[in-house]
Formats: structure tokens, C-alpha cells, sequence
């Protein structure tokens, strides 16, 4: 029977441990990304030279002209608060003890969700300079955590 026409009213269920394992790549572009985030302490995005396009976090392939994207530019660390919110909640439904900051940091024609720091929710505002605070490169492990946070620039 084809997928199609299967009935999709019928319930199905799957008793005991769902035997699933897999492991989460990266991928190409975004070992790139996390390897010059840890090694170096800079954020990289890619251009699409034919579209005029840089992408952050970058790509191998441009999303509107399907072209290989290869050139690899430093996007820096500083971009400004494209929207954000309070998290109050954890994951599994409980308040969280401190509530946290977060915001979507455009850097290049992208960008970045991550935790904003050093001040609060009364002063963050869209279009809010702010900048990368990494870890020091020893504590760094190649994870979009070796950026502790975002902090406002200037005051």
C-alpha cells in the first residue's frame, strides 16, 4: 500500500524503547563554523558572490541560487539584537531559577540565537549593538556555547 493511501486515521503505537541511535554532525560548513569559533574566537559566514549574499553561520551551498558558495570571510563579532525575549521556563516545563535573556543577533544577512548578557530586560532594544564575549581558548570546545554571550556595545 502506497503512502498515500494509507488510512491516517489509524491509530499506531510503538510499545517498550524506541530503538533509535544516531549522532548529530555538524556537517562541512558547520564544522567550519564551530572549528574557527574554537580555534580562533571568530564567528566566519560565506558569500554567494552571485546572489550577494553573506550567510552566518555559513553554508556550502547559497539557498536561493543553489550555487556552491566557497569564499569564507570573517562575519566579526558584533551585530545588533533583531528580536529577543525573557526565557522563564526550562526545557521540560519548569521555571527556571534566573530567568534568561535571549535574542536573535544578525550578523551578516543572518545571525545568530544566543544568550544576551550585561544587561537586562528594561534596556535591550531592537537594534541594540552588541558583541561576542567567548570563553578564553582553553575552555573553548567547539560549540556555539564558546560564546558565553552576547553584552551590549558602548553605552
Amino acid at each position: 500500500m502506497a503512502l498515500l493511501e494509507r488510512d491516517h486515521n489509524a491509530v499506531q503505537s510503538w510499545r517498550g524503547n524506541l530503538p533509535v541511535t544516531n549522532r548529530y554532525t555538524f556537517g562541512l560548513a558547520g564544522e567550519r563554523f564551530f572549528r574557527e569559533i574554537k580555534d580562533n574566537g571568530r564567528i566566519m559566514g560565506s558569500i554567494c558572490h552571485h546572489c550577494d549574499i553573506n550567510y552566518v553561520p555559513g553554508v556550502n551551498f547559497c539557498e536561493r541560487c543553489l550555487n556552491p558558495v566557497e569564499d569564507w570571510v570573517e562575519a566579526g563579532s558584533s551585530g545588533e539584537v533583531h528580536s529577543f525575549t525573557l526565557v522563564c521556563v526550562n526545557v521540560d516545563g519548569s521555571p527556571k531559577e534566573v530567568a534568561e535573556l535571549i535574542a536573535f543577533v544578525r550578523l551578516g544577512d543572518g545571525g545568530l540565537v544566543h544568550r544576551i548578557g550585561e544587561t537586562s530586560i528594561e534596556e535591550i532594544y531592537i537594534g541594540m549593538p552588541v558583541e561576542a564575549v567567548f570563553k578564553p581558548a582553553s575552555e573553548r570546545i567547539g560549540s556555539i556555547l564558546d560564546i558565553e554571550f552576547f553584552r551590549p556595545i558602548g553605552g
